[in-house]
């Protein structure tokens, strides 16, 4: 016996050996295939994962039970289609609320080809030591002190779901445990009657260790039956036949709930759909005297349930034709992590750490500023930046710049390396995201990456007093250029007018520019020697940040050591020059340019 679970999206889980392993697959329609994860008692194995009908049955022709976790707008044709499967035996539909016409359908074209429905409206059910299907039996916990690990000696079905977790409990108290239990569920027309559960238990054989069960070298047959009803409707008195024909002559114990309507003046609807009494023949008094009189064992009230069910077994053990079944001992079952952690039984350390944000909240924060003042005061991309890379706020004119820097920097043509990267990504007919990554990964020491290491250089170099000379010719001993100074096109002649724009407004509103004038100093010593060694963009912003973190008074010595150290500045780059590479990106899209093909005779083709 297999199963295949239609339709599943939480979790899986079982307790059974490993020579019993009942789920074969998960069926989830629309799927593309792959494999759900489940334990399966202590170990974790991978349940393969279908979206056609046609194609799981045919590659696990052993799963013969289906569950339906659809909902009711689409449990009709799903269990339609399970029942068309050949290999499909029985069906357990959970969904509540199926409409009656469709239950009719199913349940006529079940019966006239031998198959079976439970439910709607089922938590399923469960052979002890074996199989469960649907929710029945509830936790883990539960399974073992009900004693569901291993078969006993009384079959149950019952209407209510909930009831049956309690009853399996009843059953592992005054007797030798369950050897199935079954819940048809509460609507008017349940696939299945309480009758045809208990003509099963009738015939099920003597089981002795073979294939079906490894771990049990008896498996008793069923001894005894328990019945749970309820008001309304008439299924009771199918069973009520069947035991006046002799179809079941095994003990019955019943009882149908609902004596309390009888305290109404009106008509009462219980939980369930079909738990109504409409006349004297649905009450749950005629159908407790119509058992009783045909031969059932049926107690006084729900309170005296128990006590017949111990007296009815204690009385097959006494005369011979019941062996109590023997207890097994427990595998000790791992408590999942995250049961074990909110009971406060492990401590999990944590796999990351954020200090800038948290999303668990009425509304995200950034480093605790909600999203409602980001809007309602009116922040700008700086103070996010602020936020979430500096873990403060700062300062508007530090803000500002950082806007201004992403401004300029945004983008610097189509012939850059990191634009004509996207750019030929793009006419390739790549995604969005492979051009913008294309670009960005041609930022380094040559291209947009001299930020940082000008900001360390000219950091230094004021830290050390150095004067321009000493520090250039201190490069040049070293074969290194210096870093923030040169440029391809701009000259002295031909000033940057990024460069102006920043160092004009860092004048205007900076508390101190004594980086700023450094790096002017130096280029004044560098134009001596060419044209074109004046302060570039990166250079200047290298500069103006220094400036930023020492005259705003925000940040210590430390913090500022880091922030250079750590590439802060690079950052600033990486952010804005992304937008440009968007820009050209989508340009060659929208422009529907073709692939790219760089031409022959721009190559110098040598040995």
């Amino acid at each position: 016996m297999g199963s295949a679970i239609y339709g599943q999206q939480g979790e899986l889980g079982q307790l059974f050996s490993k020579e019993t392993q009942a789920i074969f697959f998960n069926w989830k329609p629309g799927s593309n295939g792959g494999f759900q994860k489940v334990f399966f008692g202590d170990e974790e194995i991978a349940i393969p994962v279908y979206g056609s009908t046609t194609e799981a049955a045919k590659k696990h022709p052993k799963a013969d039970v289906f569950v339906n976790y659809a909902s009711f707008r689409s449990a009709y044709e799903s269990t339609m289609e399970a029942l068309q499967t050949a290999t499909v035996r029985v069906v357990a539909v959970i969904a509540e609320g199926v409409p009656e016409k469709d239950t009719k359908r199913l349940i006529a074209y079940a019966r006239s080809n031998n198959k079976v429905i439970i439910g709607p409206a089922t938590v399923g059910g469960v052979q002890a030591g074996a199989f469960k299907i649907g929710d029945t039996a509830g936790t883990l916990d539960n399974i073992i002190a009900c004693k569901l690990y291993r078969p006993g000696s009384v079959g149950f079905v019952s209407k209510s779901g909930g009831m049956s977790n309690e009853m399996y409990n009843v059953l592992s108290r005054a007797t030798d445990g369950l050897y199935e239990g079954i819940a048809i569920g509460g609507d008017t027309f349940p696939g299945s009657t309480l009758s045809d559960h208990c003509i099963r238990y009738q015939h099920i054989p003597q089981v002795s260790g073979g294939n079906h069960c490894i771990r049990y070298r008896h498996i008793p047959q069923i001894k005894m039956i328990v019945v749970l009803g309820e008001l309304g409707g008439q299924d009771e008195y199918s069973l009520v036949n069947a035991l006046k024909e002799g179809k079941v002559t095994k003990p019955v114990v019943a009882w149908v709930s609902g004596t309390c309507a009888k305290l109404f003046k009106s008509e009462v609807q219980f939980g369930h759909a079909g738990a109504r009494s409409t006349g004297e023949s649905d009450s749950a008094q005629a159908k407790n005297a119509a058992l009783a009189a045909a031969g059932a064992i049926v107690p006084d009230s729900f309170e005296g349930l128990e006590g017949a069910v111990r007296a009815t077994y204690q009385k097959l053990v006494d005369e011979g034709v019941l062996s109590p079944q023997a207890d097994i001992e427990v595998p000790e079952i791992p408590m999942d992590l995250a049961t074990a952690v909110k009971l406060k039984k492990v401590r999990k350390p944590t796999n990351v750490v954020s200090t800038i944000c948290d999303d668990r909240g009425e509304e995200p924060t950034y480093f605790g500023v909600t999203m409602s003042e980001l809007i309602e005061e009116d922040y700008g991309i700086g103070d996010v930046l602020a936020l979430l890379w500096f873990k403060r706020k700062l300062p508007k004119y530090f803000t500002k710049f950082m806007e201004m820097c992403i401004m300029l920097c945004a983008d610097h043509g189509p012939c850059v390396s990191g634009a004509h990267n996207s750019i030929v990504t793009s006419r390739a007919g790549k995604d969005l995201v492979s051009c913008l990554v294309s670009g960005l990964l041609t930022i380094g020491p040559r291209f947009g990456g001299a930020i940082d290491d000008a900001a360390r250089c000219f950091k230094k170099a004021v830290e050390d007093n150095l004067g321009a000379a000493a520090f250039v010719e201190g490069l040049k001993k070293q074969g290194k250029r210096v870093p923030g100074i040169g440029h391809r096109i701009k000259s002295k002649d031909n000033r940057d007018k990024r460069v102006e724009l920043l160092s004009k407004y860092a004048r205007r509103f900076f508390p101190g520019t004594k980086h700023l004038d450094y790096a002017i100093s130096v280029e004044e010593y560098t134009l001596q020697k060419a044209a074109n060694l004046v302060l570039n963009v990166d250079g200047c912003i290298g500069a103006l940040f220094l400036d930023l973190l020492h005259s705003s008074g925000c940040f210590s010595q430390r913090e500022m050591d880091d922030i250079i150290s750590v590439g802060y500045l690079n950052g600033l780059f990486v952010l804005a020059r992304s937008i440009g590479l968007i820009g050209h990106a989508l340009d060659q899209k929208r422009l529907q340019q073709p692939l790219y093909r760089h031409p022959w005779e721009d190559v110098l083709y040598t040995r």
